[in-house]
């Protein structure tokens, strides 16, 4: 690595998930905020949709004494600005934009896009009209703010997560071209694409081309402002190695810095606070099940769950199931296994029966609710592929005899979903085993969740975060290591069902002391993925930025 790298003196972070928790890239900026809040002489800015507008968002706070000069200047224009703190750790200043005012000018925008870029906006639809719209007028933003508070030779770097803040980076390279600016991908659109759609990514890898297949998928707007962002960025990064060869075939340029997720362990709880919330979790775990299935579910069951987006198969949803089909028939399972999924779903409120049943002080029922596998309503019962592939499997909890007991949870855990009412950290800590087995997945937050919480962890090597597990072991994680990577093809989905399989059936048989020491595996695995670590990549991409925008203005 450079020994002495250029630093931005201001920083500006730009996504459409800043003061708005709705994925993976929430937890990517959030958790990095308090790590870059401490390095010296840096002033971190972070830009977001201003989405709640006259509501109170519990995650910001604002403050109209901020920048209050440069507010007044702009206020003759469409858009409006918030500033205040994003209420995380560090508590970082926020720009929140409101760009409605400015869709006026979409036509005009998407030919300036066009004319400048390439970007071929003619086959827009669903939310590229606002994220693109966004992403150029906080571009604007930053142009007026960086004109009324800073120099031509500040050092500055502007980051844009994912395709929805690209335009921000294509406009500020057309009119302020002394910024750095960083283009980051955490998924290609053309990538998800593919395997949302049922089709083999891996197999005929080679032979993809990003631009046909983004048109045969029709997200071909999405890929376009993606692949042109990528290409006229100074620096360009993605967050695994896995999706670094996914950037070069489908979009056509290399990585310049592989950016890996990291995280902060102060969500995790401390020695006597850990086994307090861990007890809770796994008794309240232990309640749902009993009170939906009617069934006496042993005290020690082993509970195993899977978390996160509702993507039946990128996110190895329809894998999980299989397993469980062929571990309720499997005849080495010595213990009851209660699985759960929490993947939140199109759902309504927590089922009234159920919670009658919770608030009762009956600790057992001889008879199971109709559909004793779900805890809450769903608007689209018939057509919710989750719940239809656990009924389907037979998996839905009718029979007694079955020792494995599969839950869905299809509904955000913030600590009021009325039948836990706890956050999601606070049901996953009590997991005594999480399974990820991803066909799709750049990174991969739950596993790398999942381990910190010190819960051994079974992943697949189509995730990032499997594949830097077995770069820092140096071979294939298994599960005595705390992290299981399991080997996933487009070919074995079958053959990794059976395999995880037999990883239960023989964790099942564990003693406490072997349990334990897979968890504190687990946790150790986990500790070499915190920022303090992880950051150093960061400021080599800012270093690769601001290098590019010296050579382009010396030469204006």
């Amino acid at each position: 690595m450079k020994k002495n790298l250029l630093q931005p003196e201001y920083l500006f972070e730009i996504s459409w998930e800043i003061c708005n928790k709705v994925g993976g890239i929430y937890t990517v900026v959030s958790t990095k905020a308090e790590t870059l809040a401490s390095i010296d002489g840096l002033n971190a800015i972070y830009l977001g949709p201003d989405l709640w507008k006259d509501k109170k968002n519990p995650l910001f706070s604002e403050d109209k004494r901020l920048w209050k000069e440069w507010r007044n200047s702009i206020s003759n224009e469409k858009y409006t600005v918030r500033c205040g703190y994003w209420e995380i750790p560090g508590r970082p200043k926020v720009m929140l934009v409101d760009y409605t005012g400015c869709f006026d000018e979409k036509q005009e925008l998407y030919t300036s896009l066009w004319n400048d870029y390439q970007v071929d906006s003619l086959h827009a639809y669903g939310d590229y009209d606002d994220s693109v719209m966004f992403g150029h007028v906080v571009g604007r933003v930053i142009e007026s703010f960086h004109r009324f508070y800073l120099k031509k030779e500040t050092k500055v770097v502007v980051q844009a997560h994912e395709w929805q803040s690209g335009s921000a980076a294509l406009y500020l390279k057309k009119n302020l071209p002394e910024v750095g600016t960083i283009f980051t991908t955490h998924a290609t659109s053309i990538g998800r694409s593919i395997c949302s759609n049922g089709k083999p990514l891996y197999d005929y890898f080679e032979g993809y081309n990003g631009d046909q297949m983004a048109a045969e998928l029709n997200v071909h707007s999405k890929h376009s402002i993606e692949k042109q962002s990528a290409l006229n960025v100074d620096c360009f990064t993605t967050v695994s190695e896995l999706t670094a060869r996914e950037c070069k075939q489908l979009i056509e340029r290399d990585i310049d810095v592989i950016l890996e997720n990291g995280f902060e362990k102060d969500f995790v709880p401390s020695t006597k606070e850990y086994n307090k919330r861990r007890k809770e979790a796994r008794n309240a775990r232990l309640r749902v099940a009993r009170a939906l299935t009617g069934d006496n579910i042993s005290d020690d069951a082993l509970i195993i769950g899977i978390g996160g987006r509702m993507e039946m198969r990128n996110k190895g949803i329809d894998l999980f199931l299989e397993t469980m089909a062929r571990l309720n028939a499997c005849n080495e399972l010595e213990r009851d296994v209660i699985a759960f999924i929490d993947v939140p779903a199109w759902s309504g409120s927590a089922r009234e029966e159920l919670c009658e049943r919770l608030a009762s002080d009956a600790t057992s029922w001889e008879t199971p609710l109709n559909d004793a596998y779900l805890t809450h309503n769903l608007y689209n019962y018939n057509e919710d592929v989750i719940a239809c592939a656990i009924r389907n499997m037979g998996l839905a909890n009718n029979d007694g005899k079955n020792r494995v007991k599969v839950i869905y949870v299809p509904c955000y855990l913030k600590g009021s979903d009325g039948i836990f009412n706890k956050d999601y950290y606070d049901v996953l800590i009590g997991n005594d085993l999480s399974i990820y087995p991803s066909y799709y997945e750049p990174w991969g937050y739950t596993p790398l969740e999942s381990a910190a919480f010190h819960i051994p962890t079974i992943t697949t090597n189509l995730t990032g975060f499997g594949l830097w597990v077995n770069s820092v072991l140096g071979r294939r994680g298994e599960i005595i290591d705390g992290v299981e990577v399991i080997e996933r093809n487009d070919s074995n989905y079958f053959a990794v069902a059976d395999v995880i399989t037999k990883i239960i059936c023989t964790f099942a048989k564990l003693s406490e002391k072997e349990v334990a020491e897979r968890r504190k595996k687990a946790l150790k695995l986990a500790d070499k993925a915190l920022w303090k670590h992880f950051i150093k990549k960061y400021f080599s991409a800012y270093d690769f930025a601001l290098c590019e925008a010296q050579k382009r203005t010396q030469n204006l």
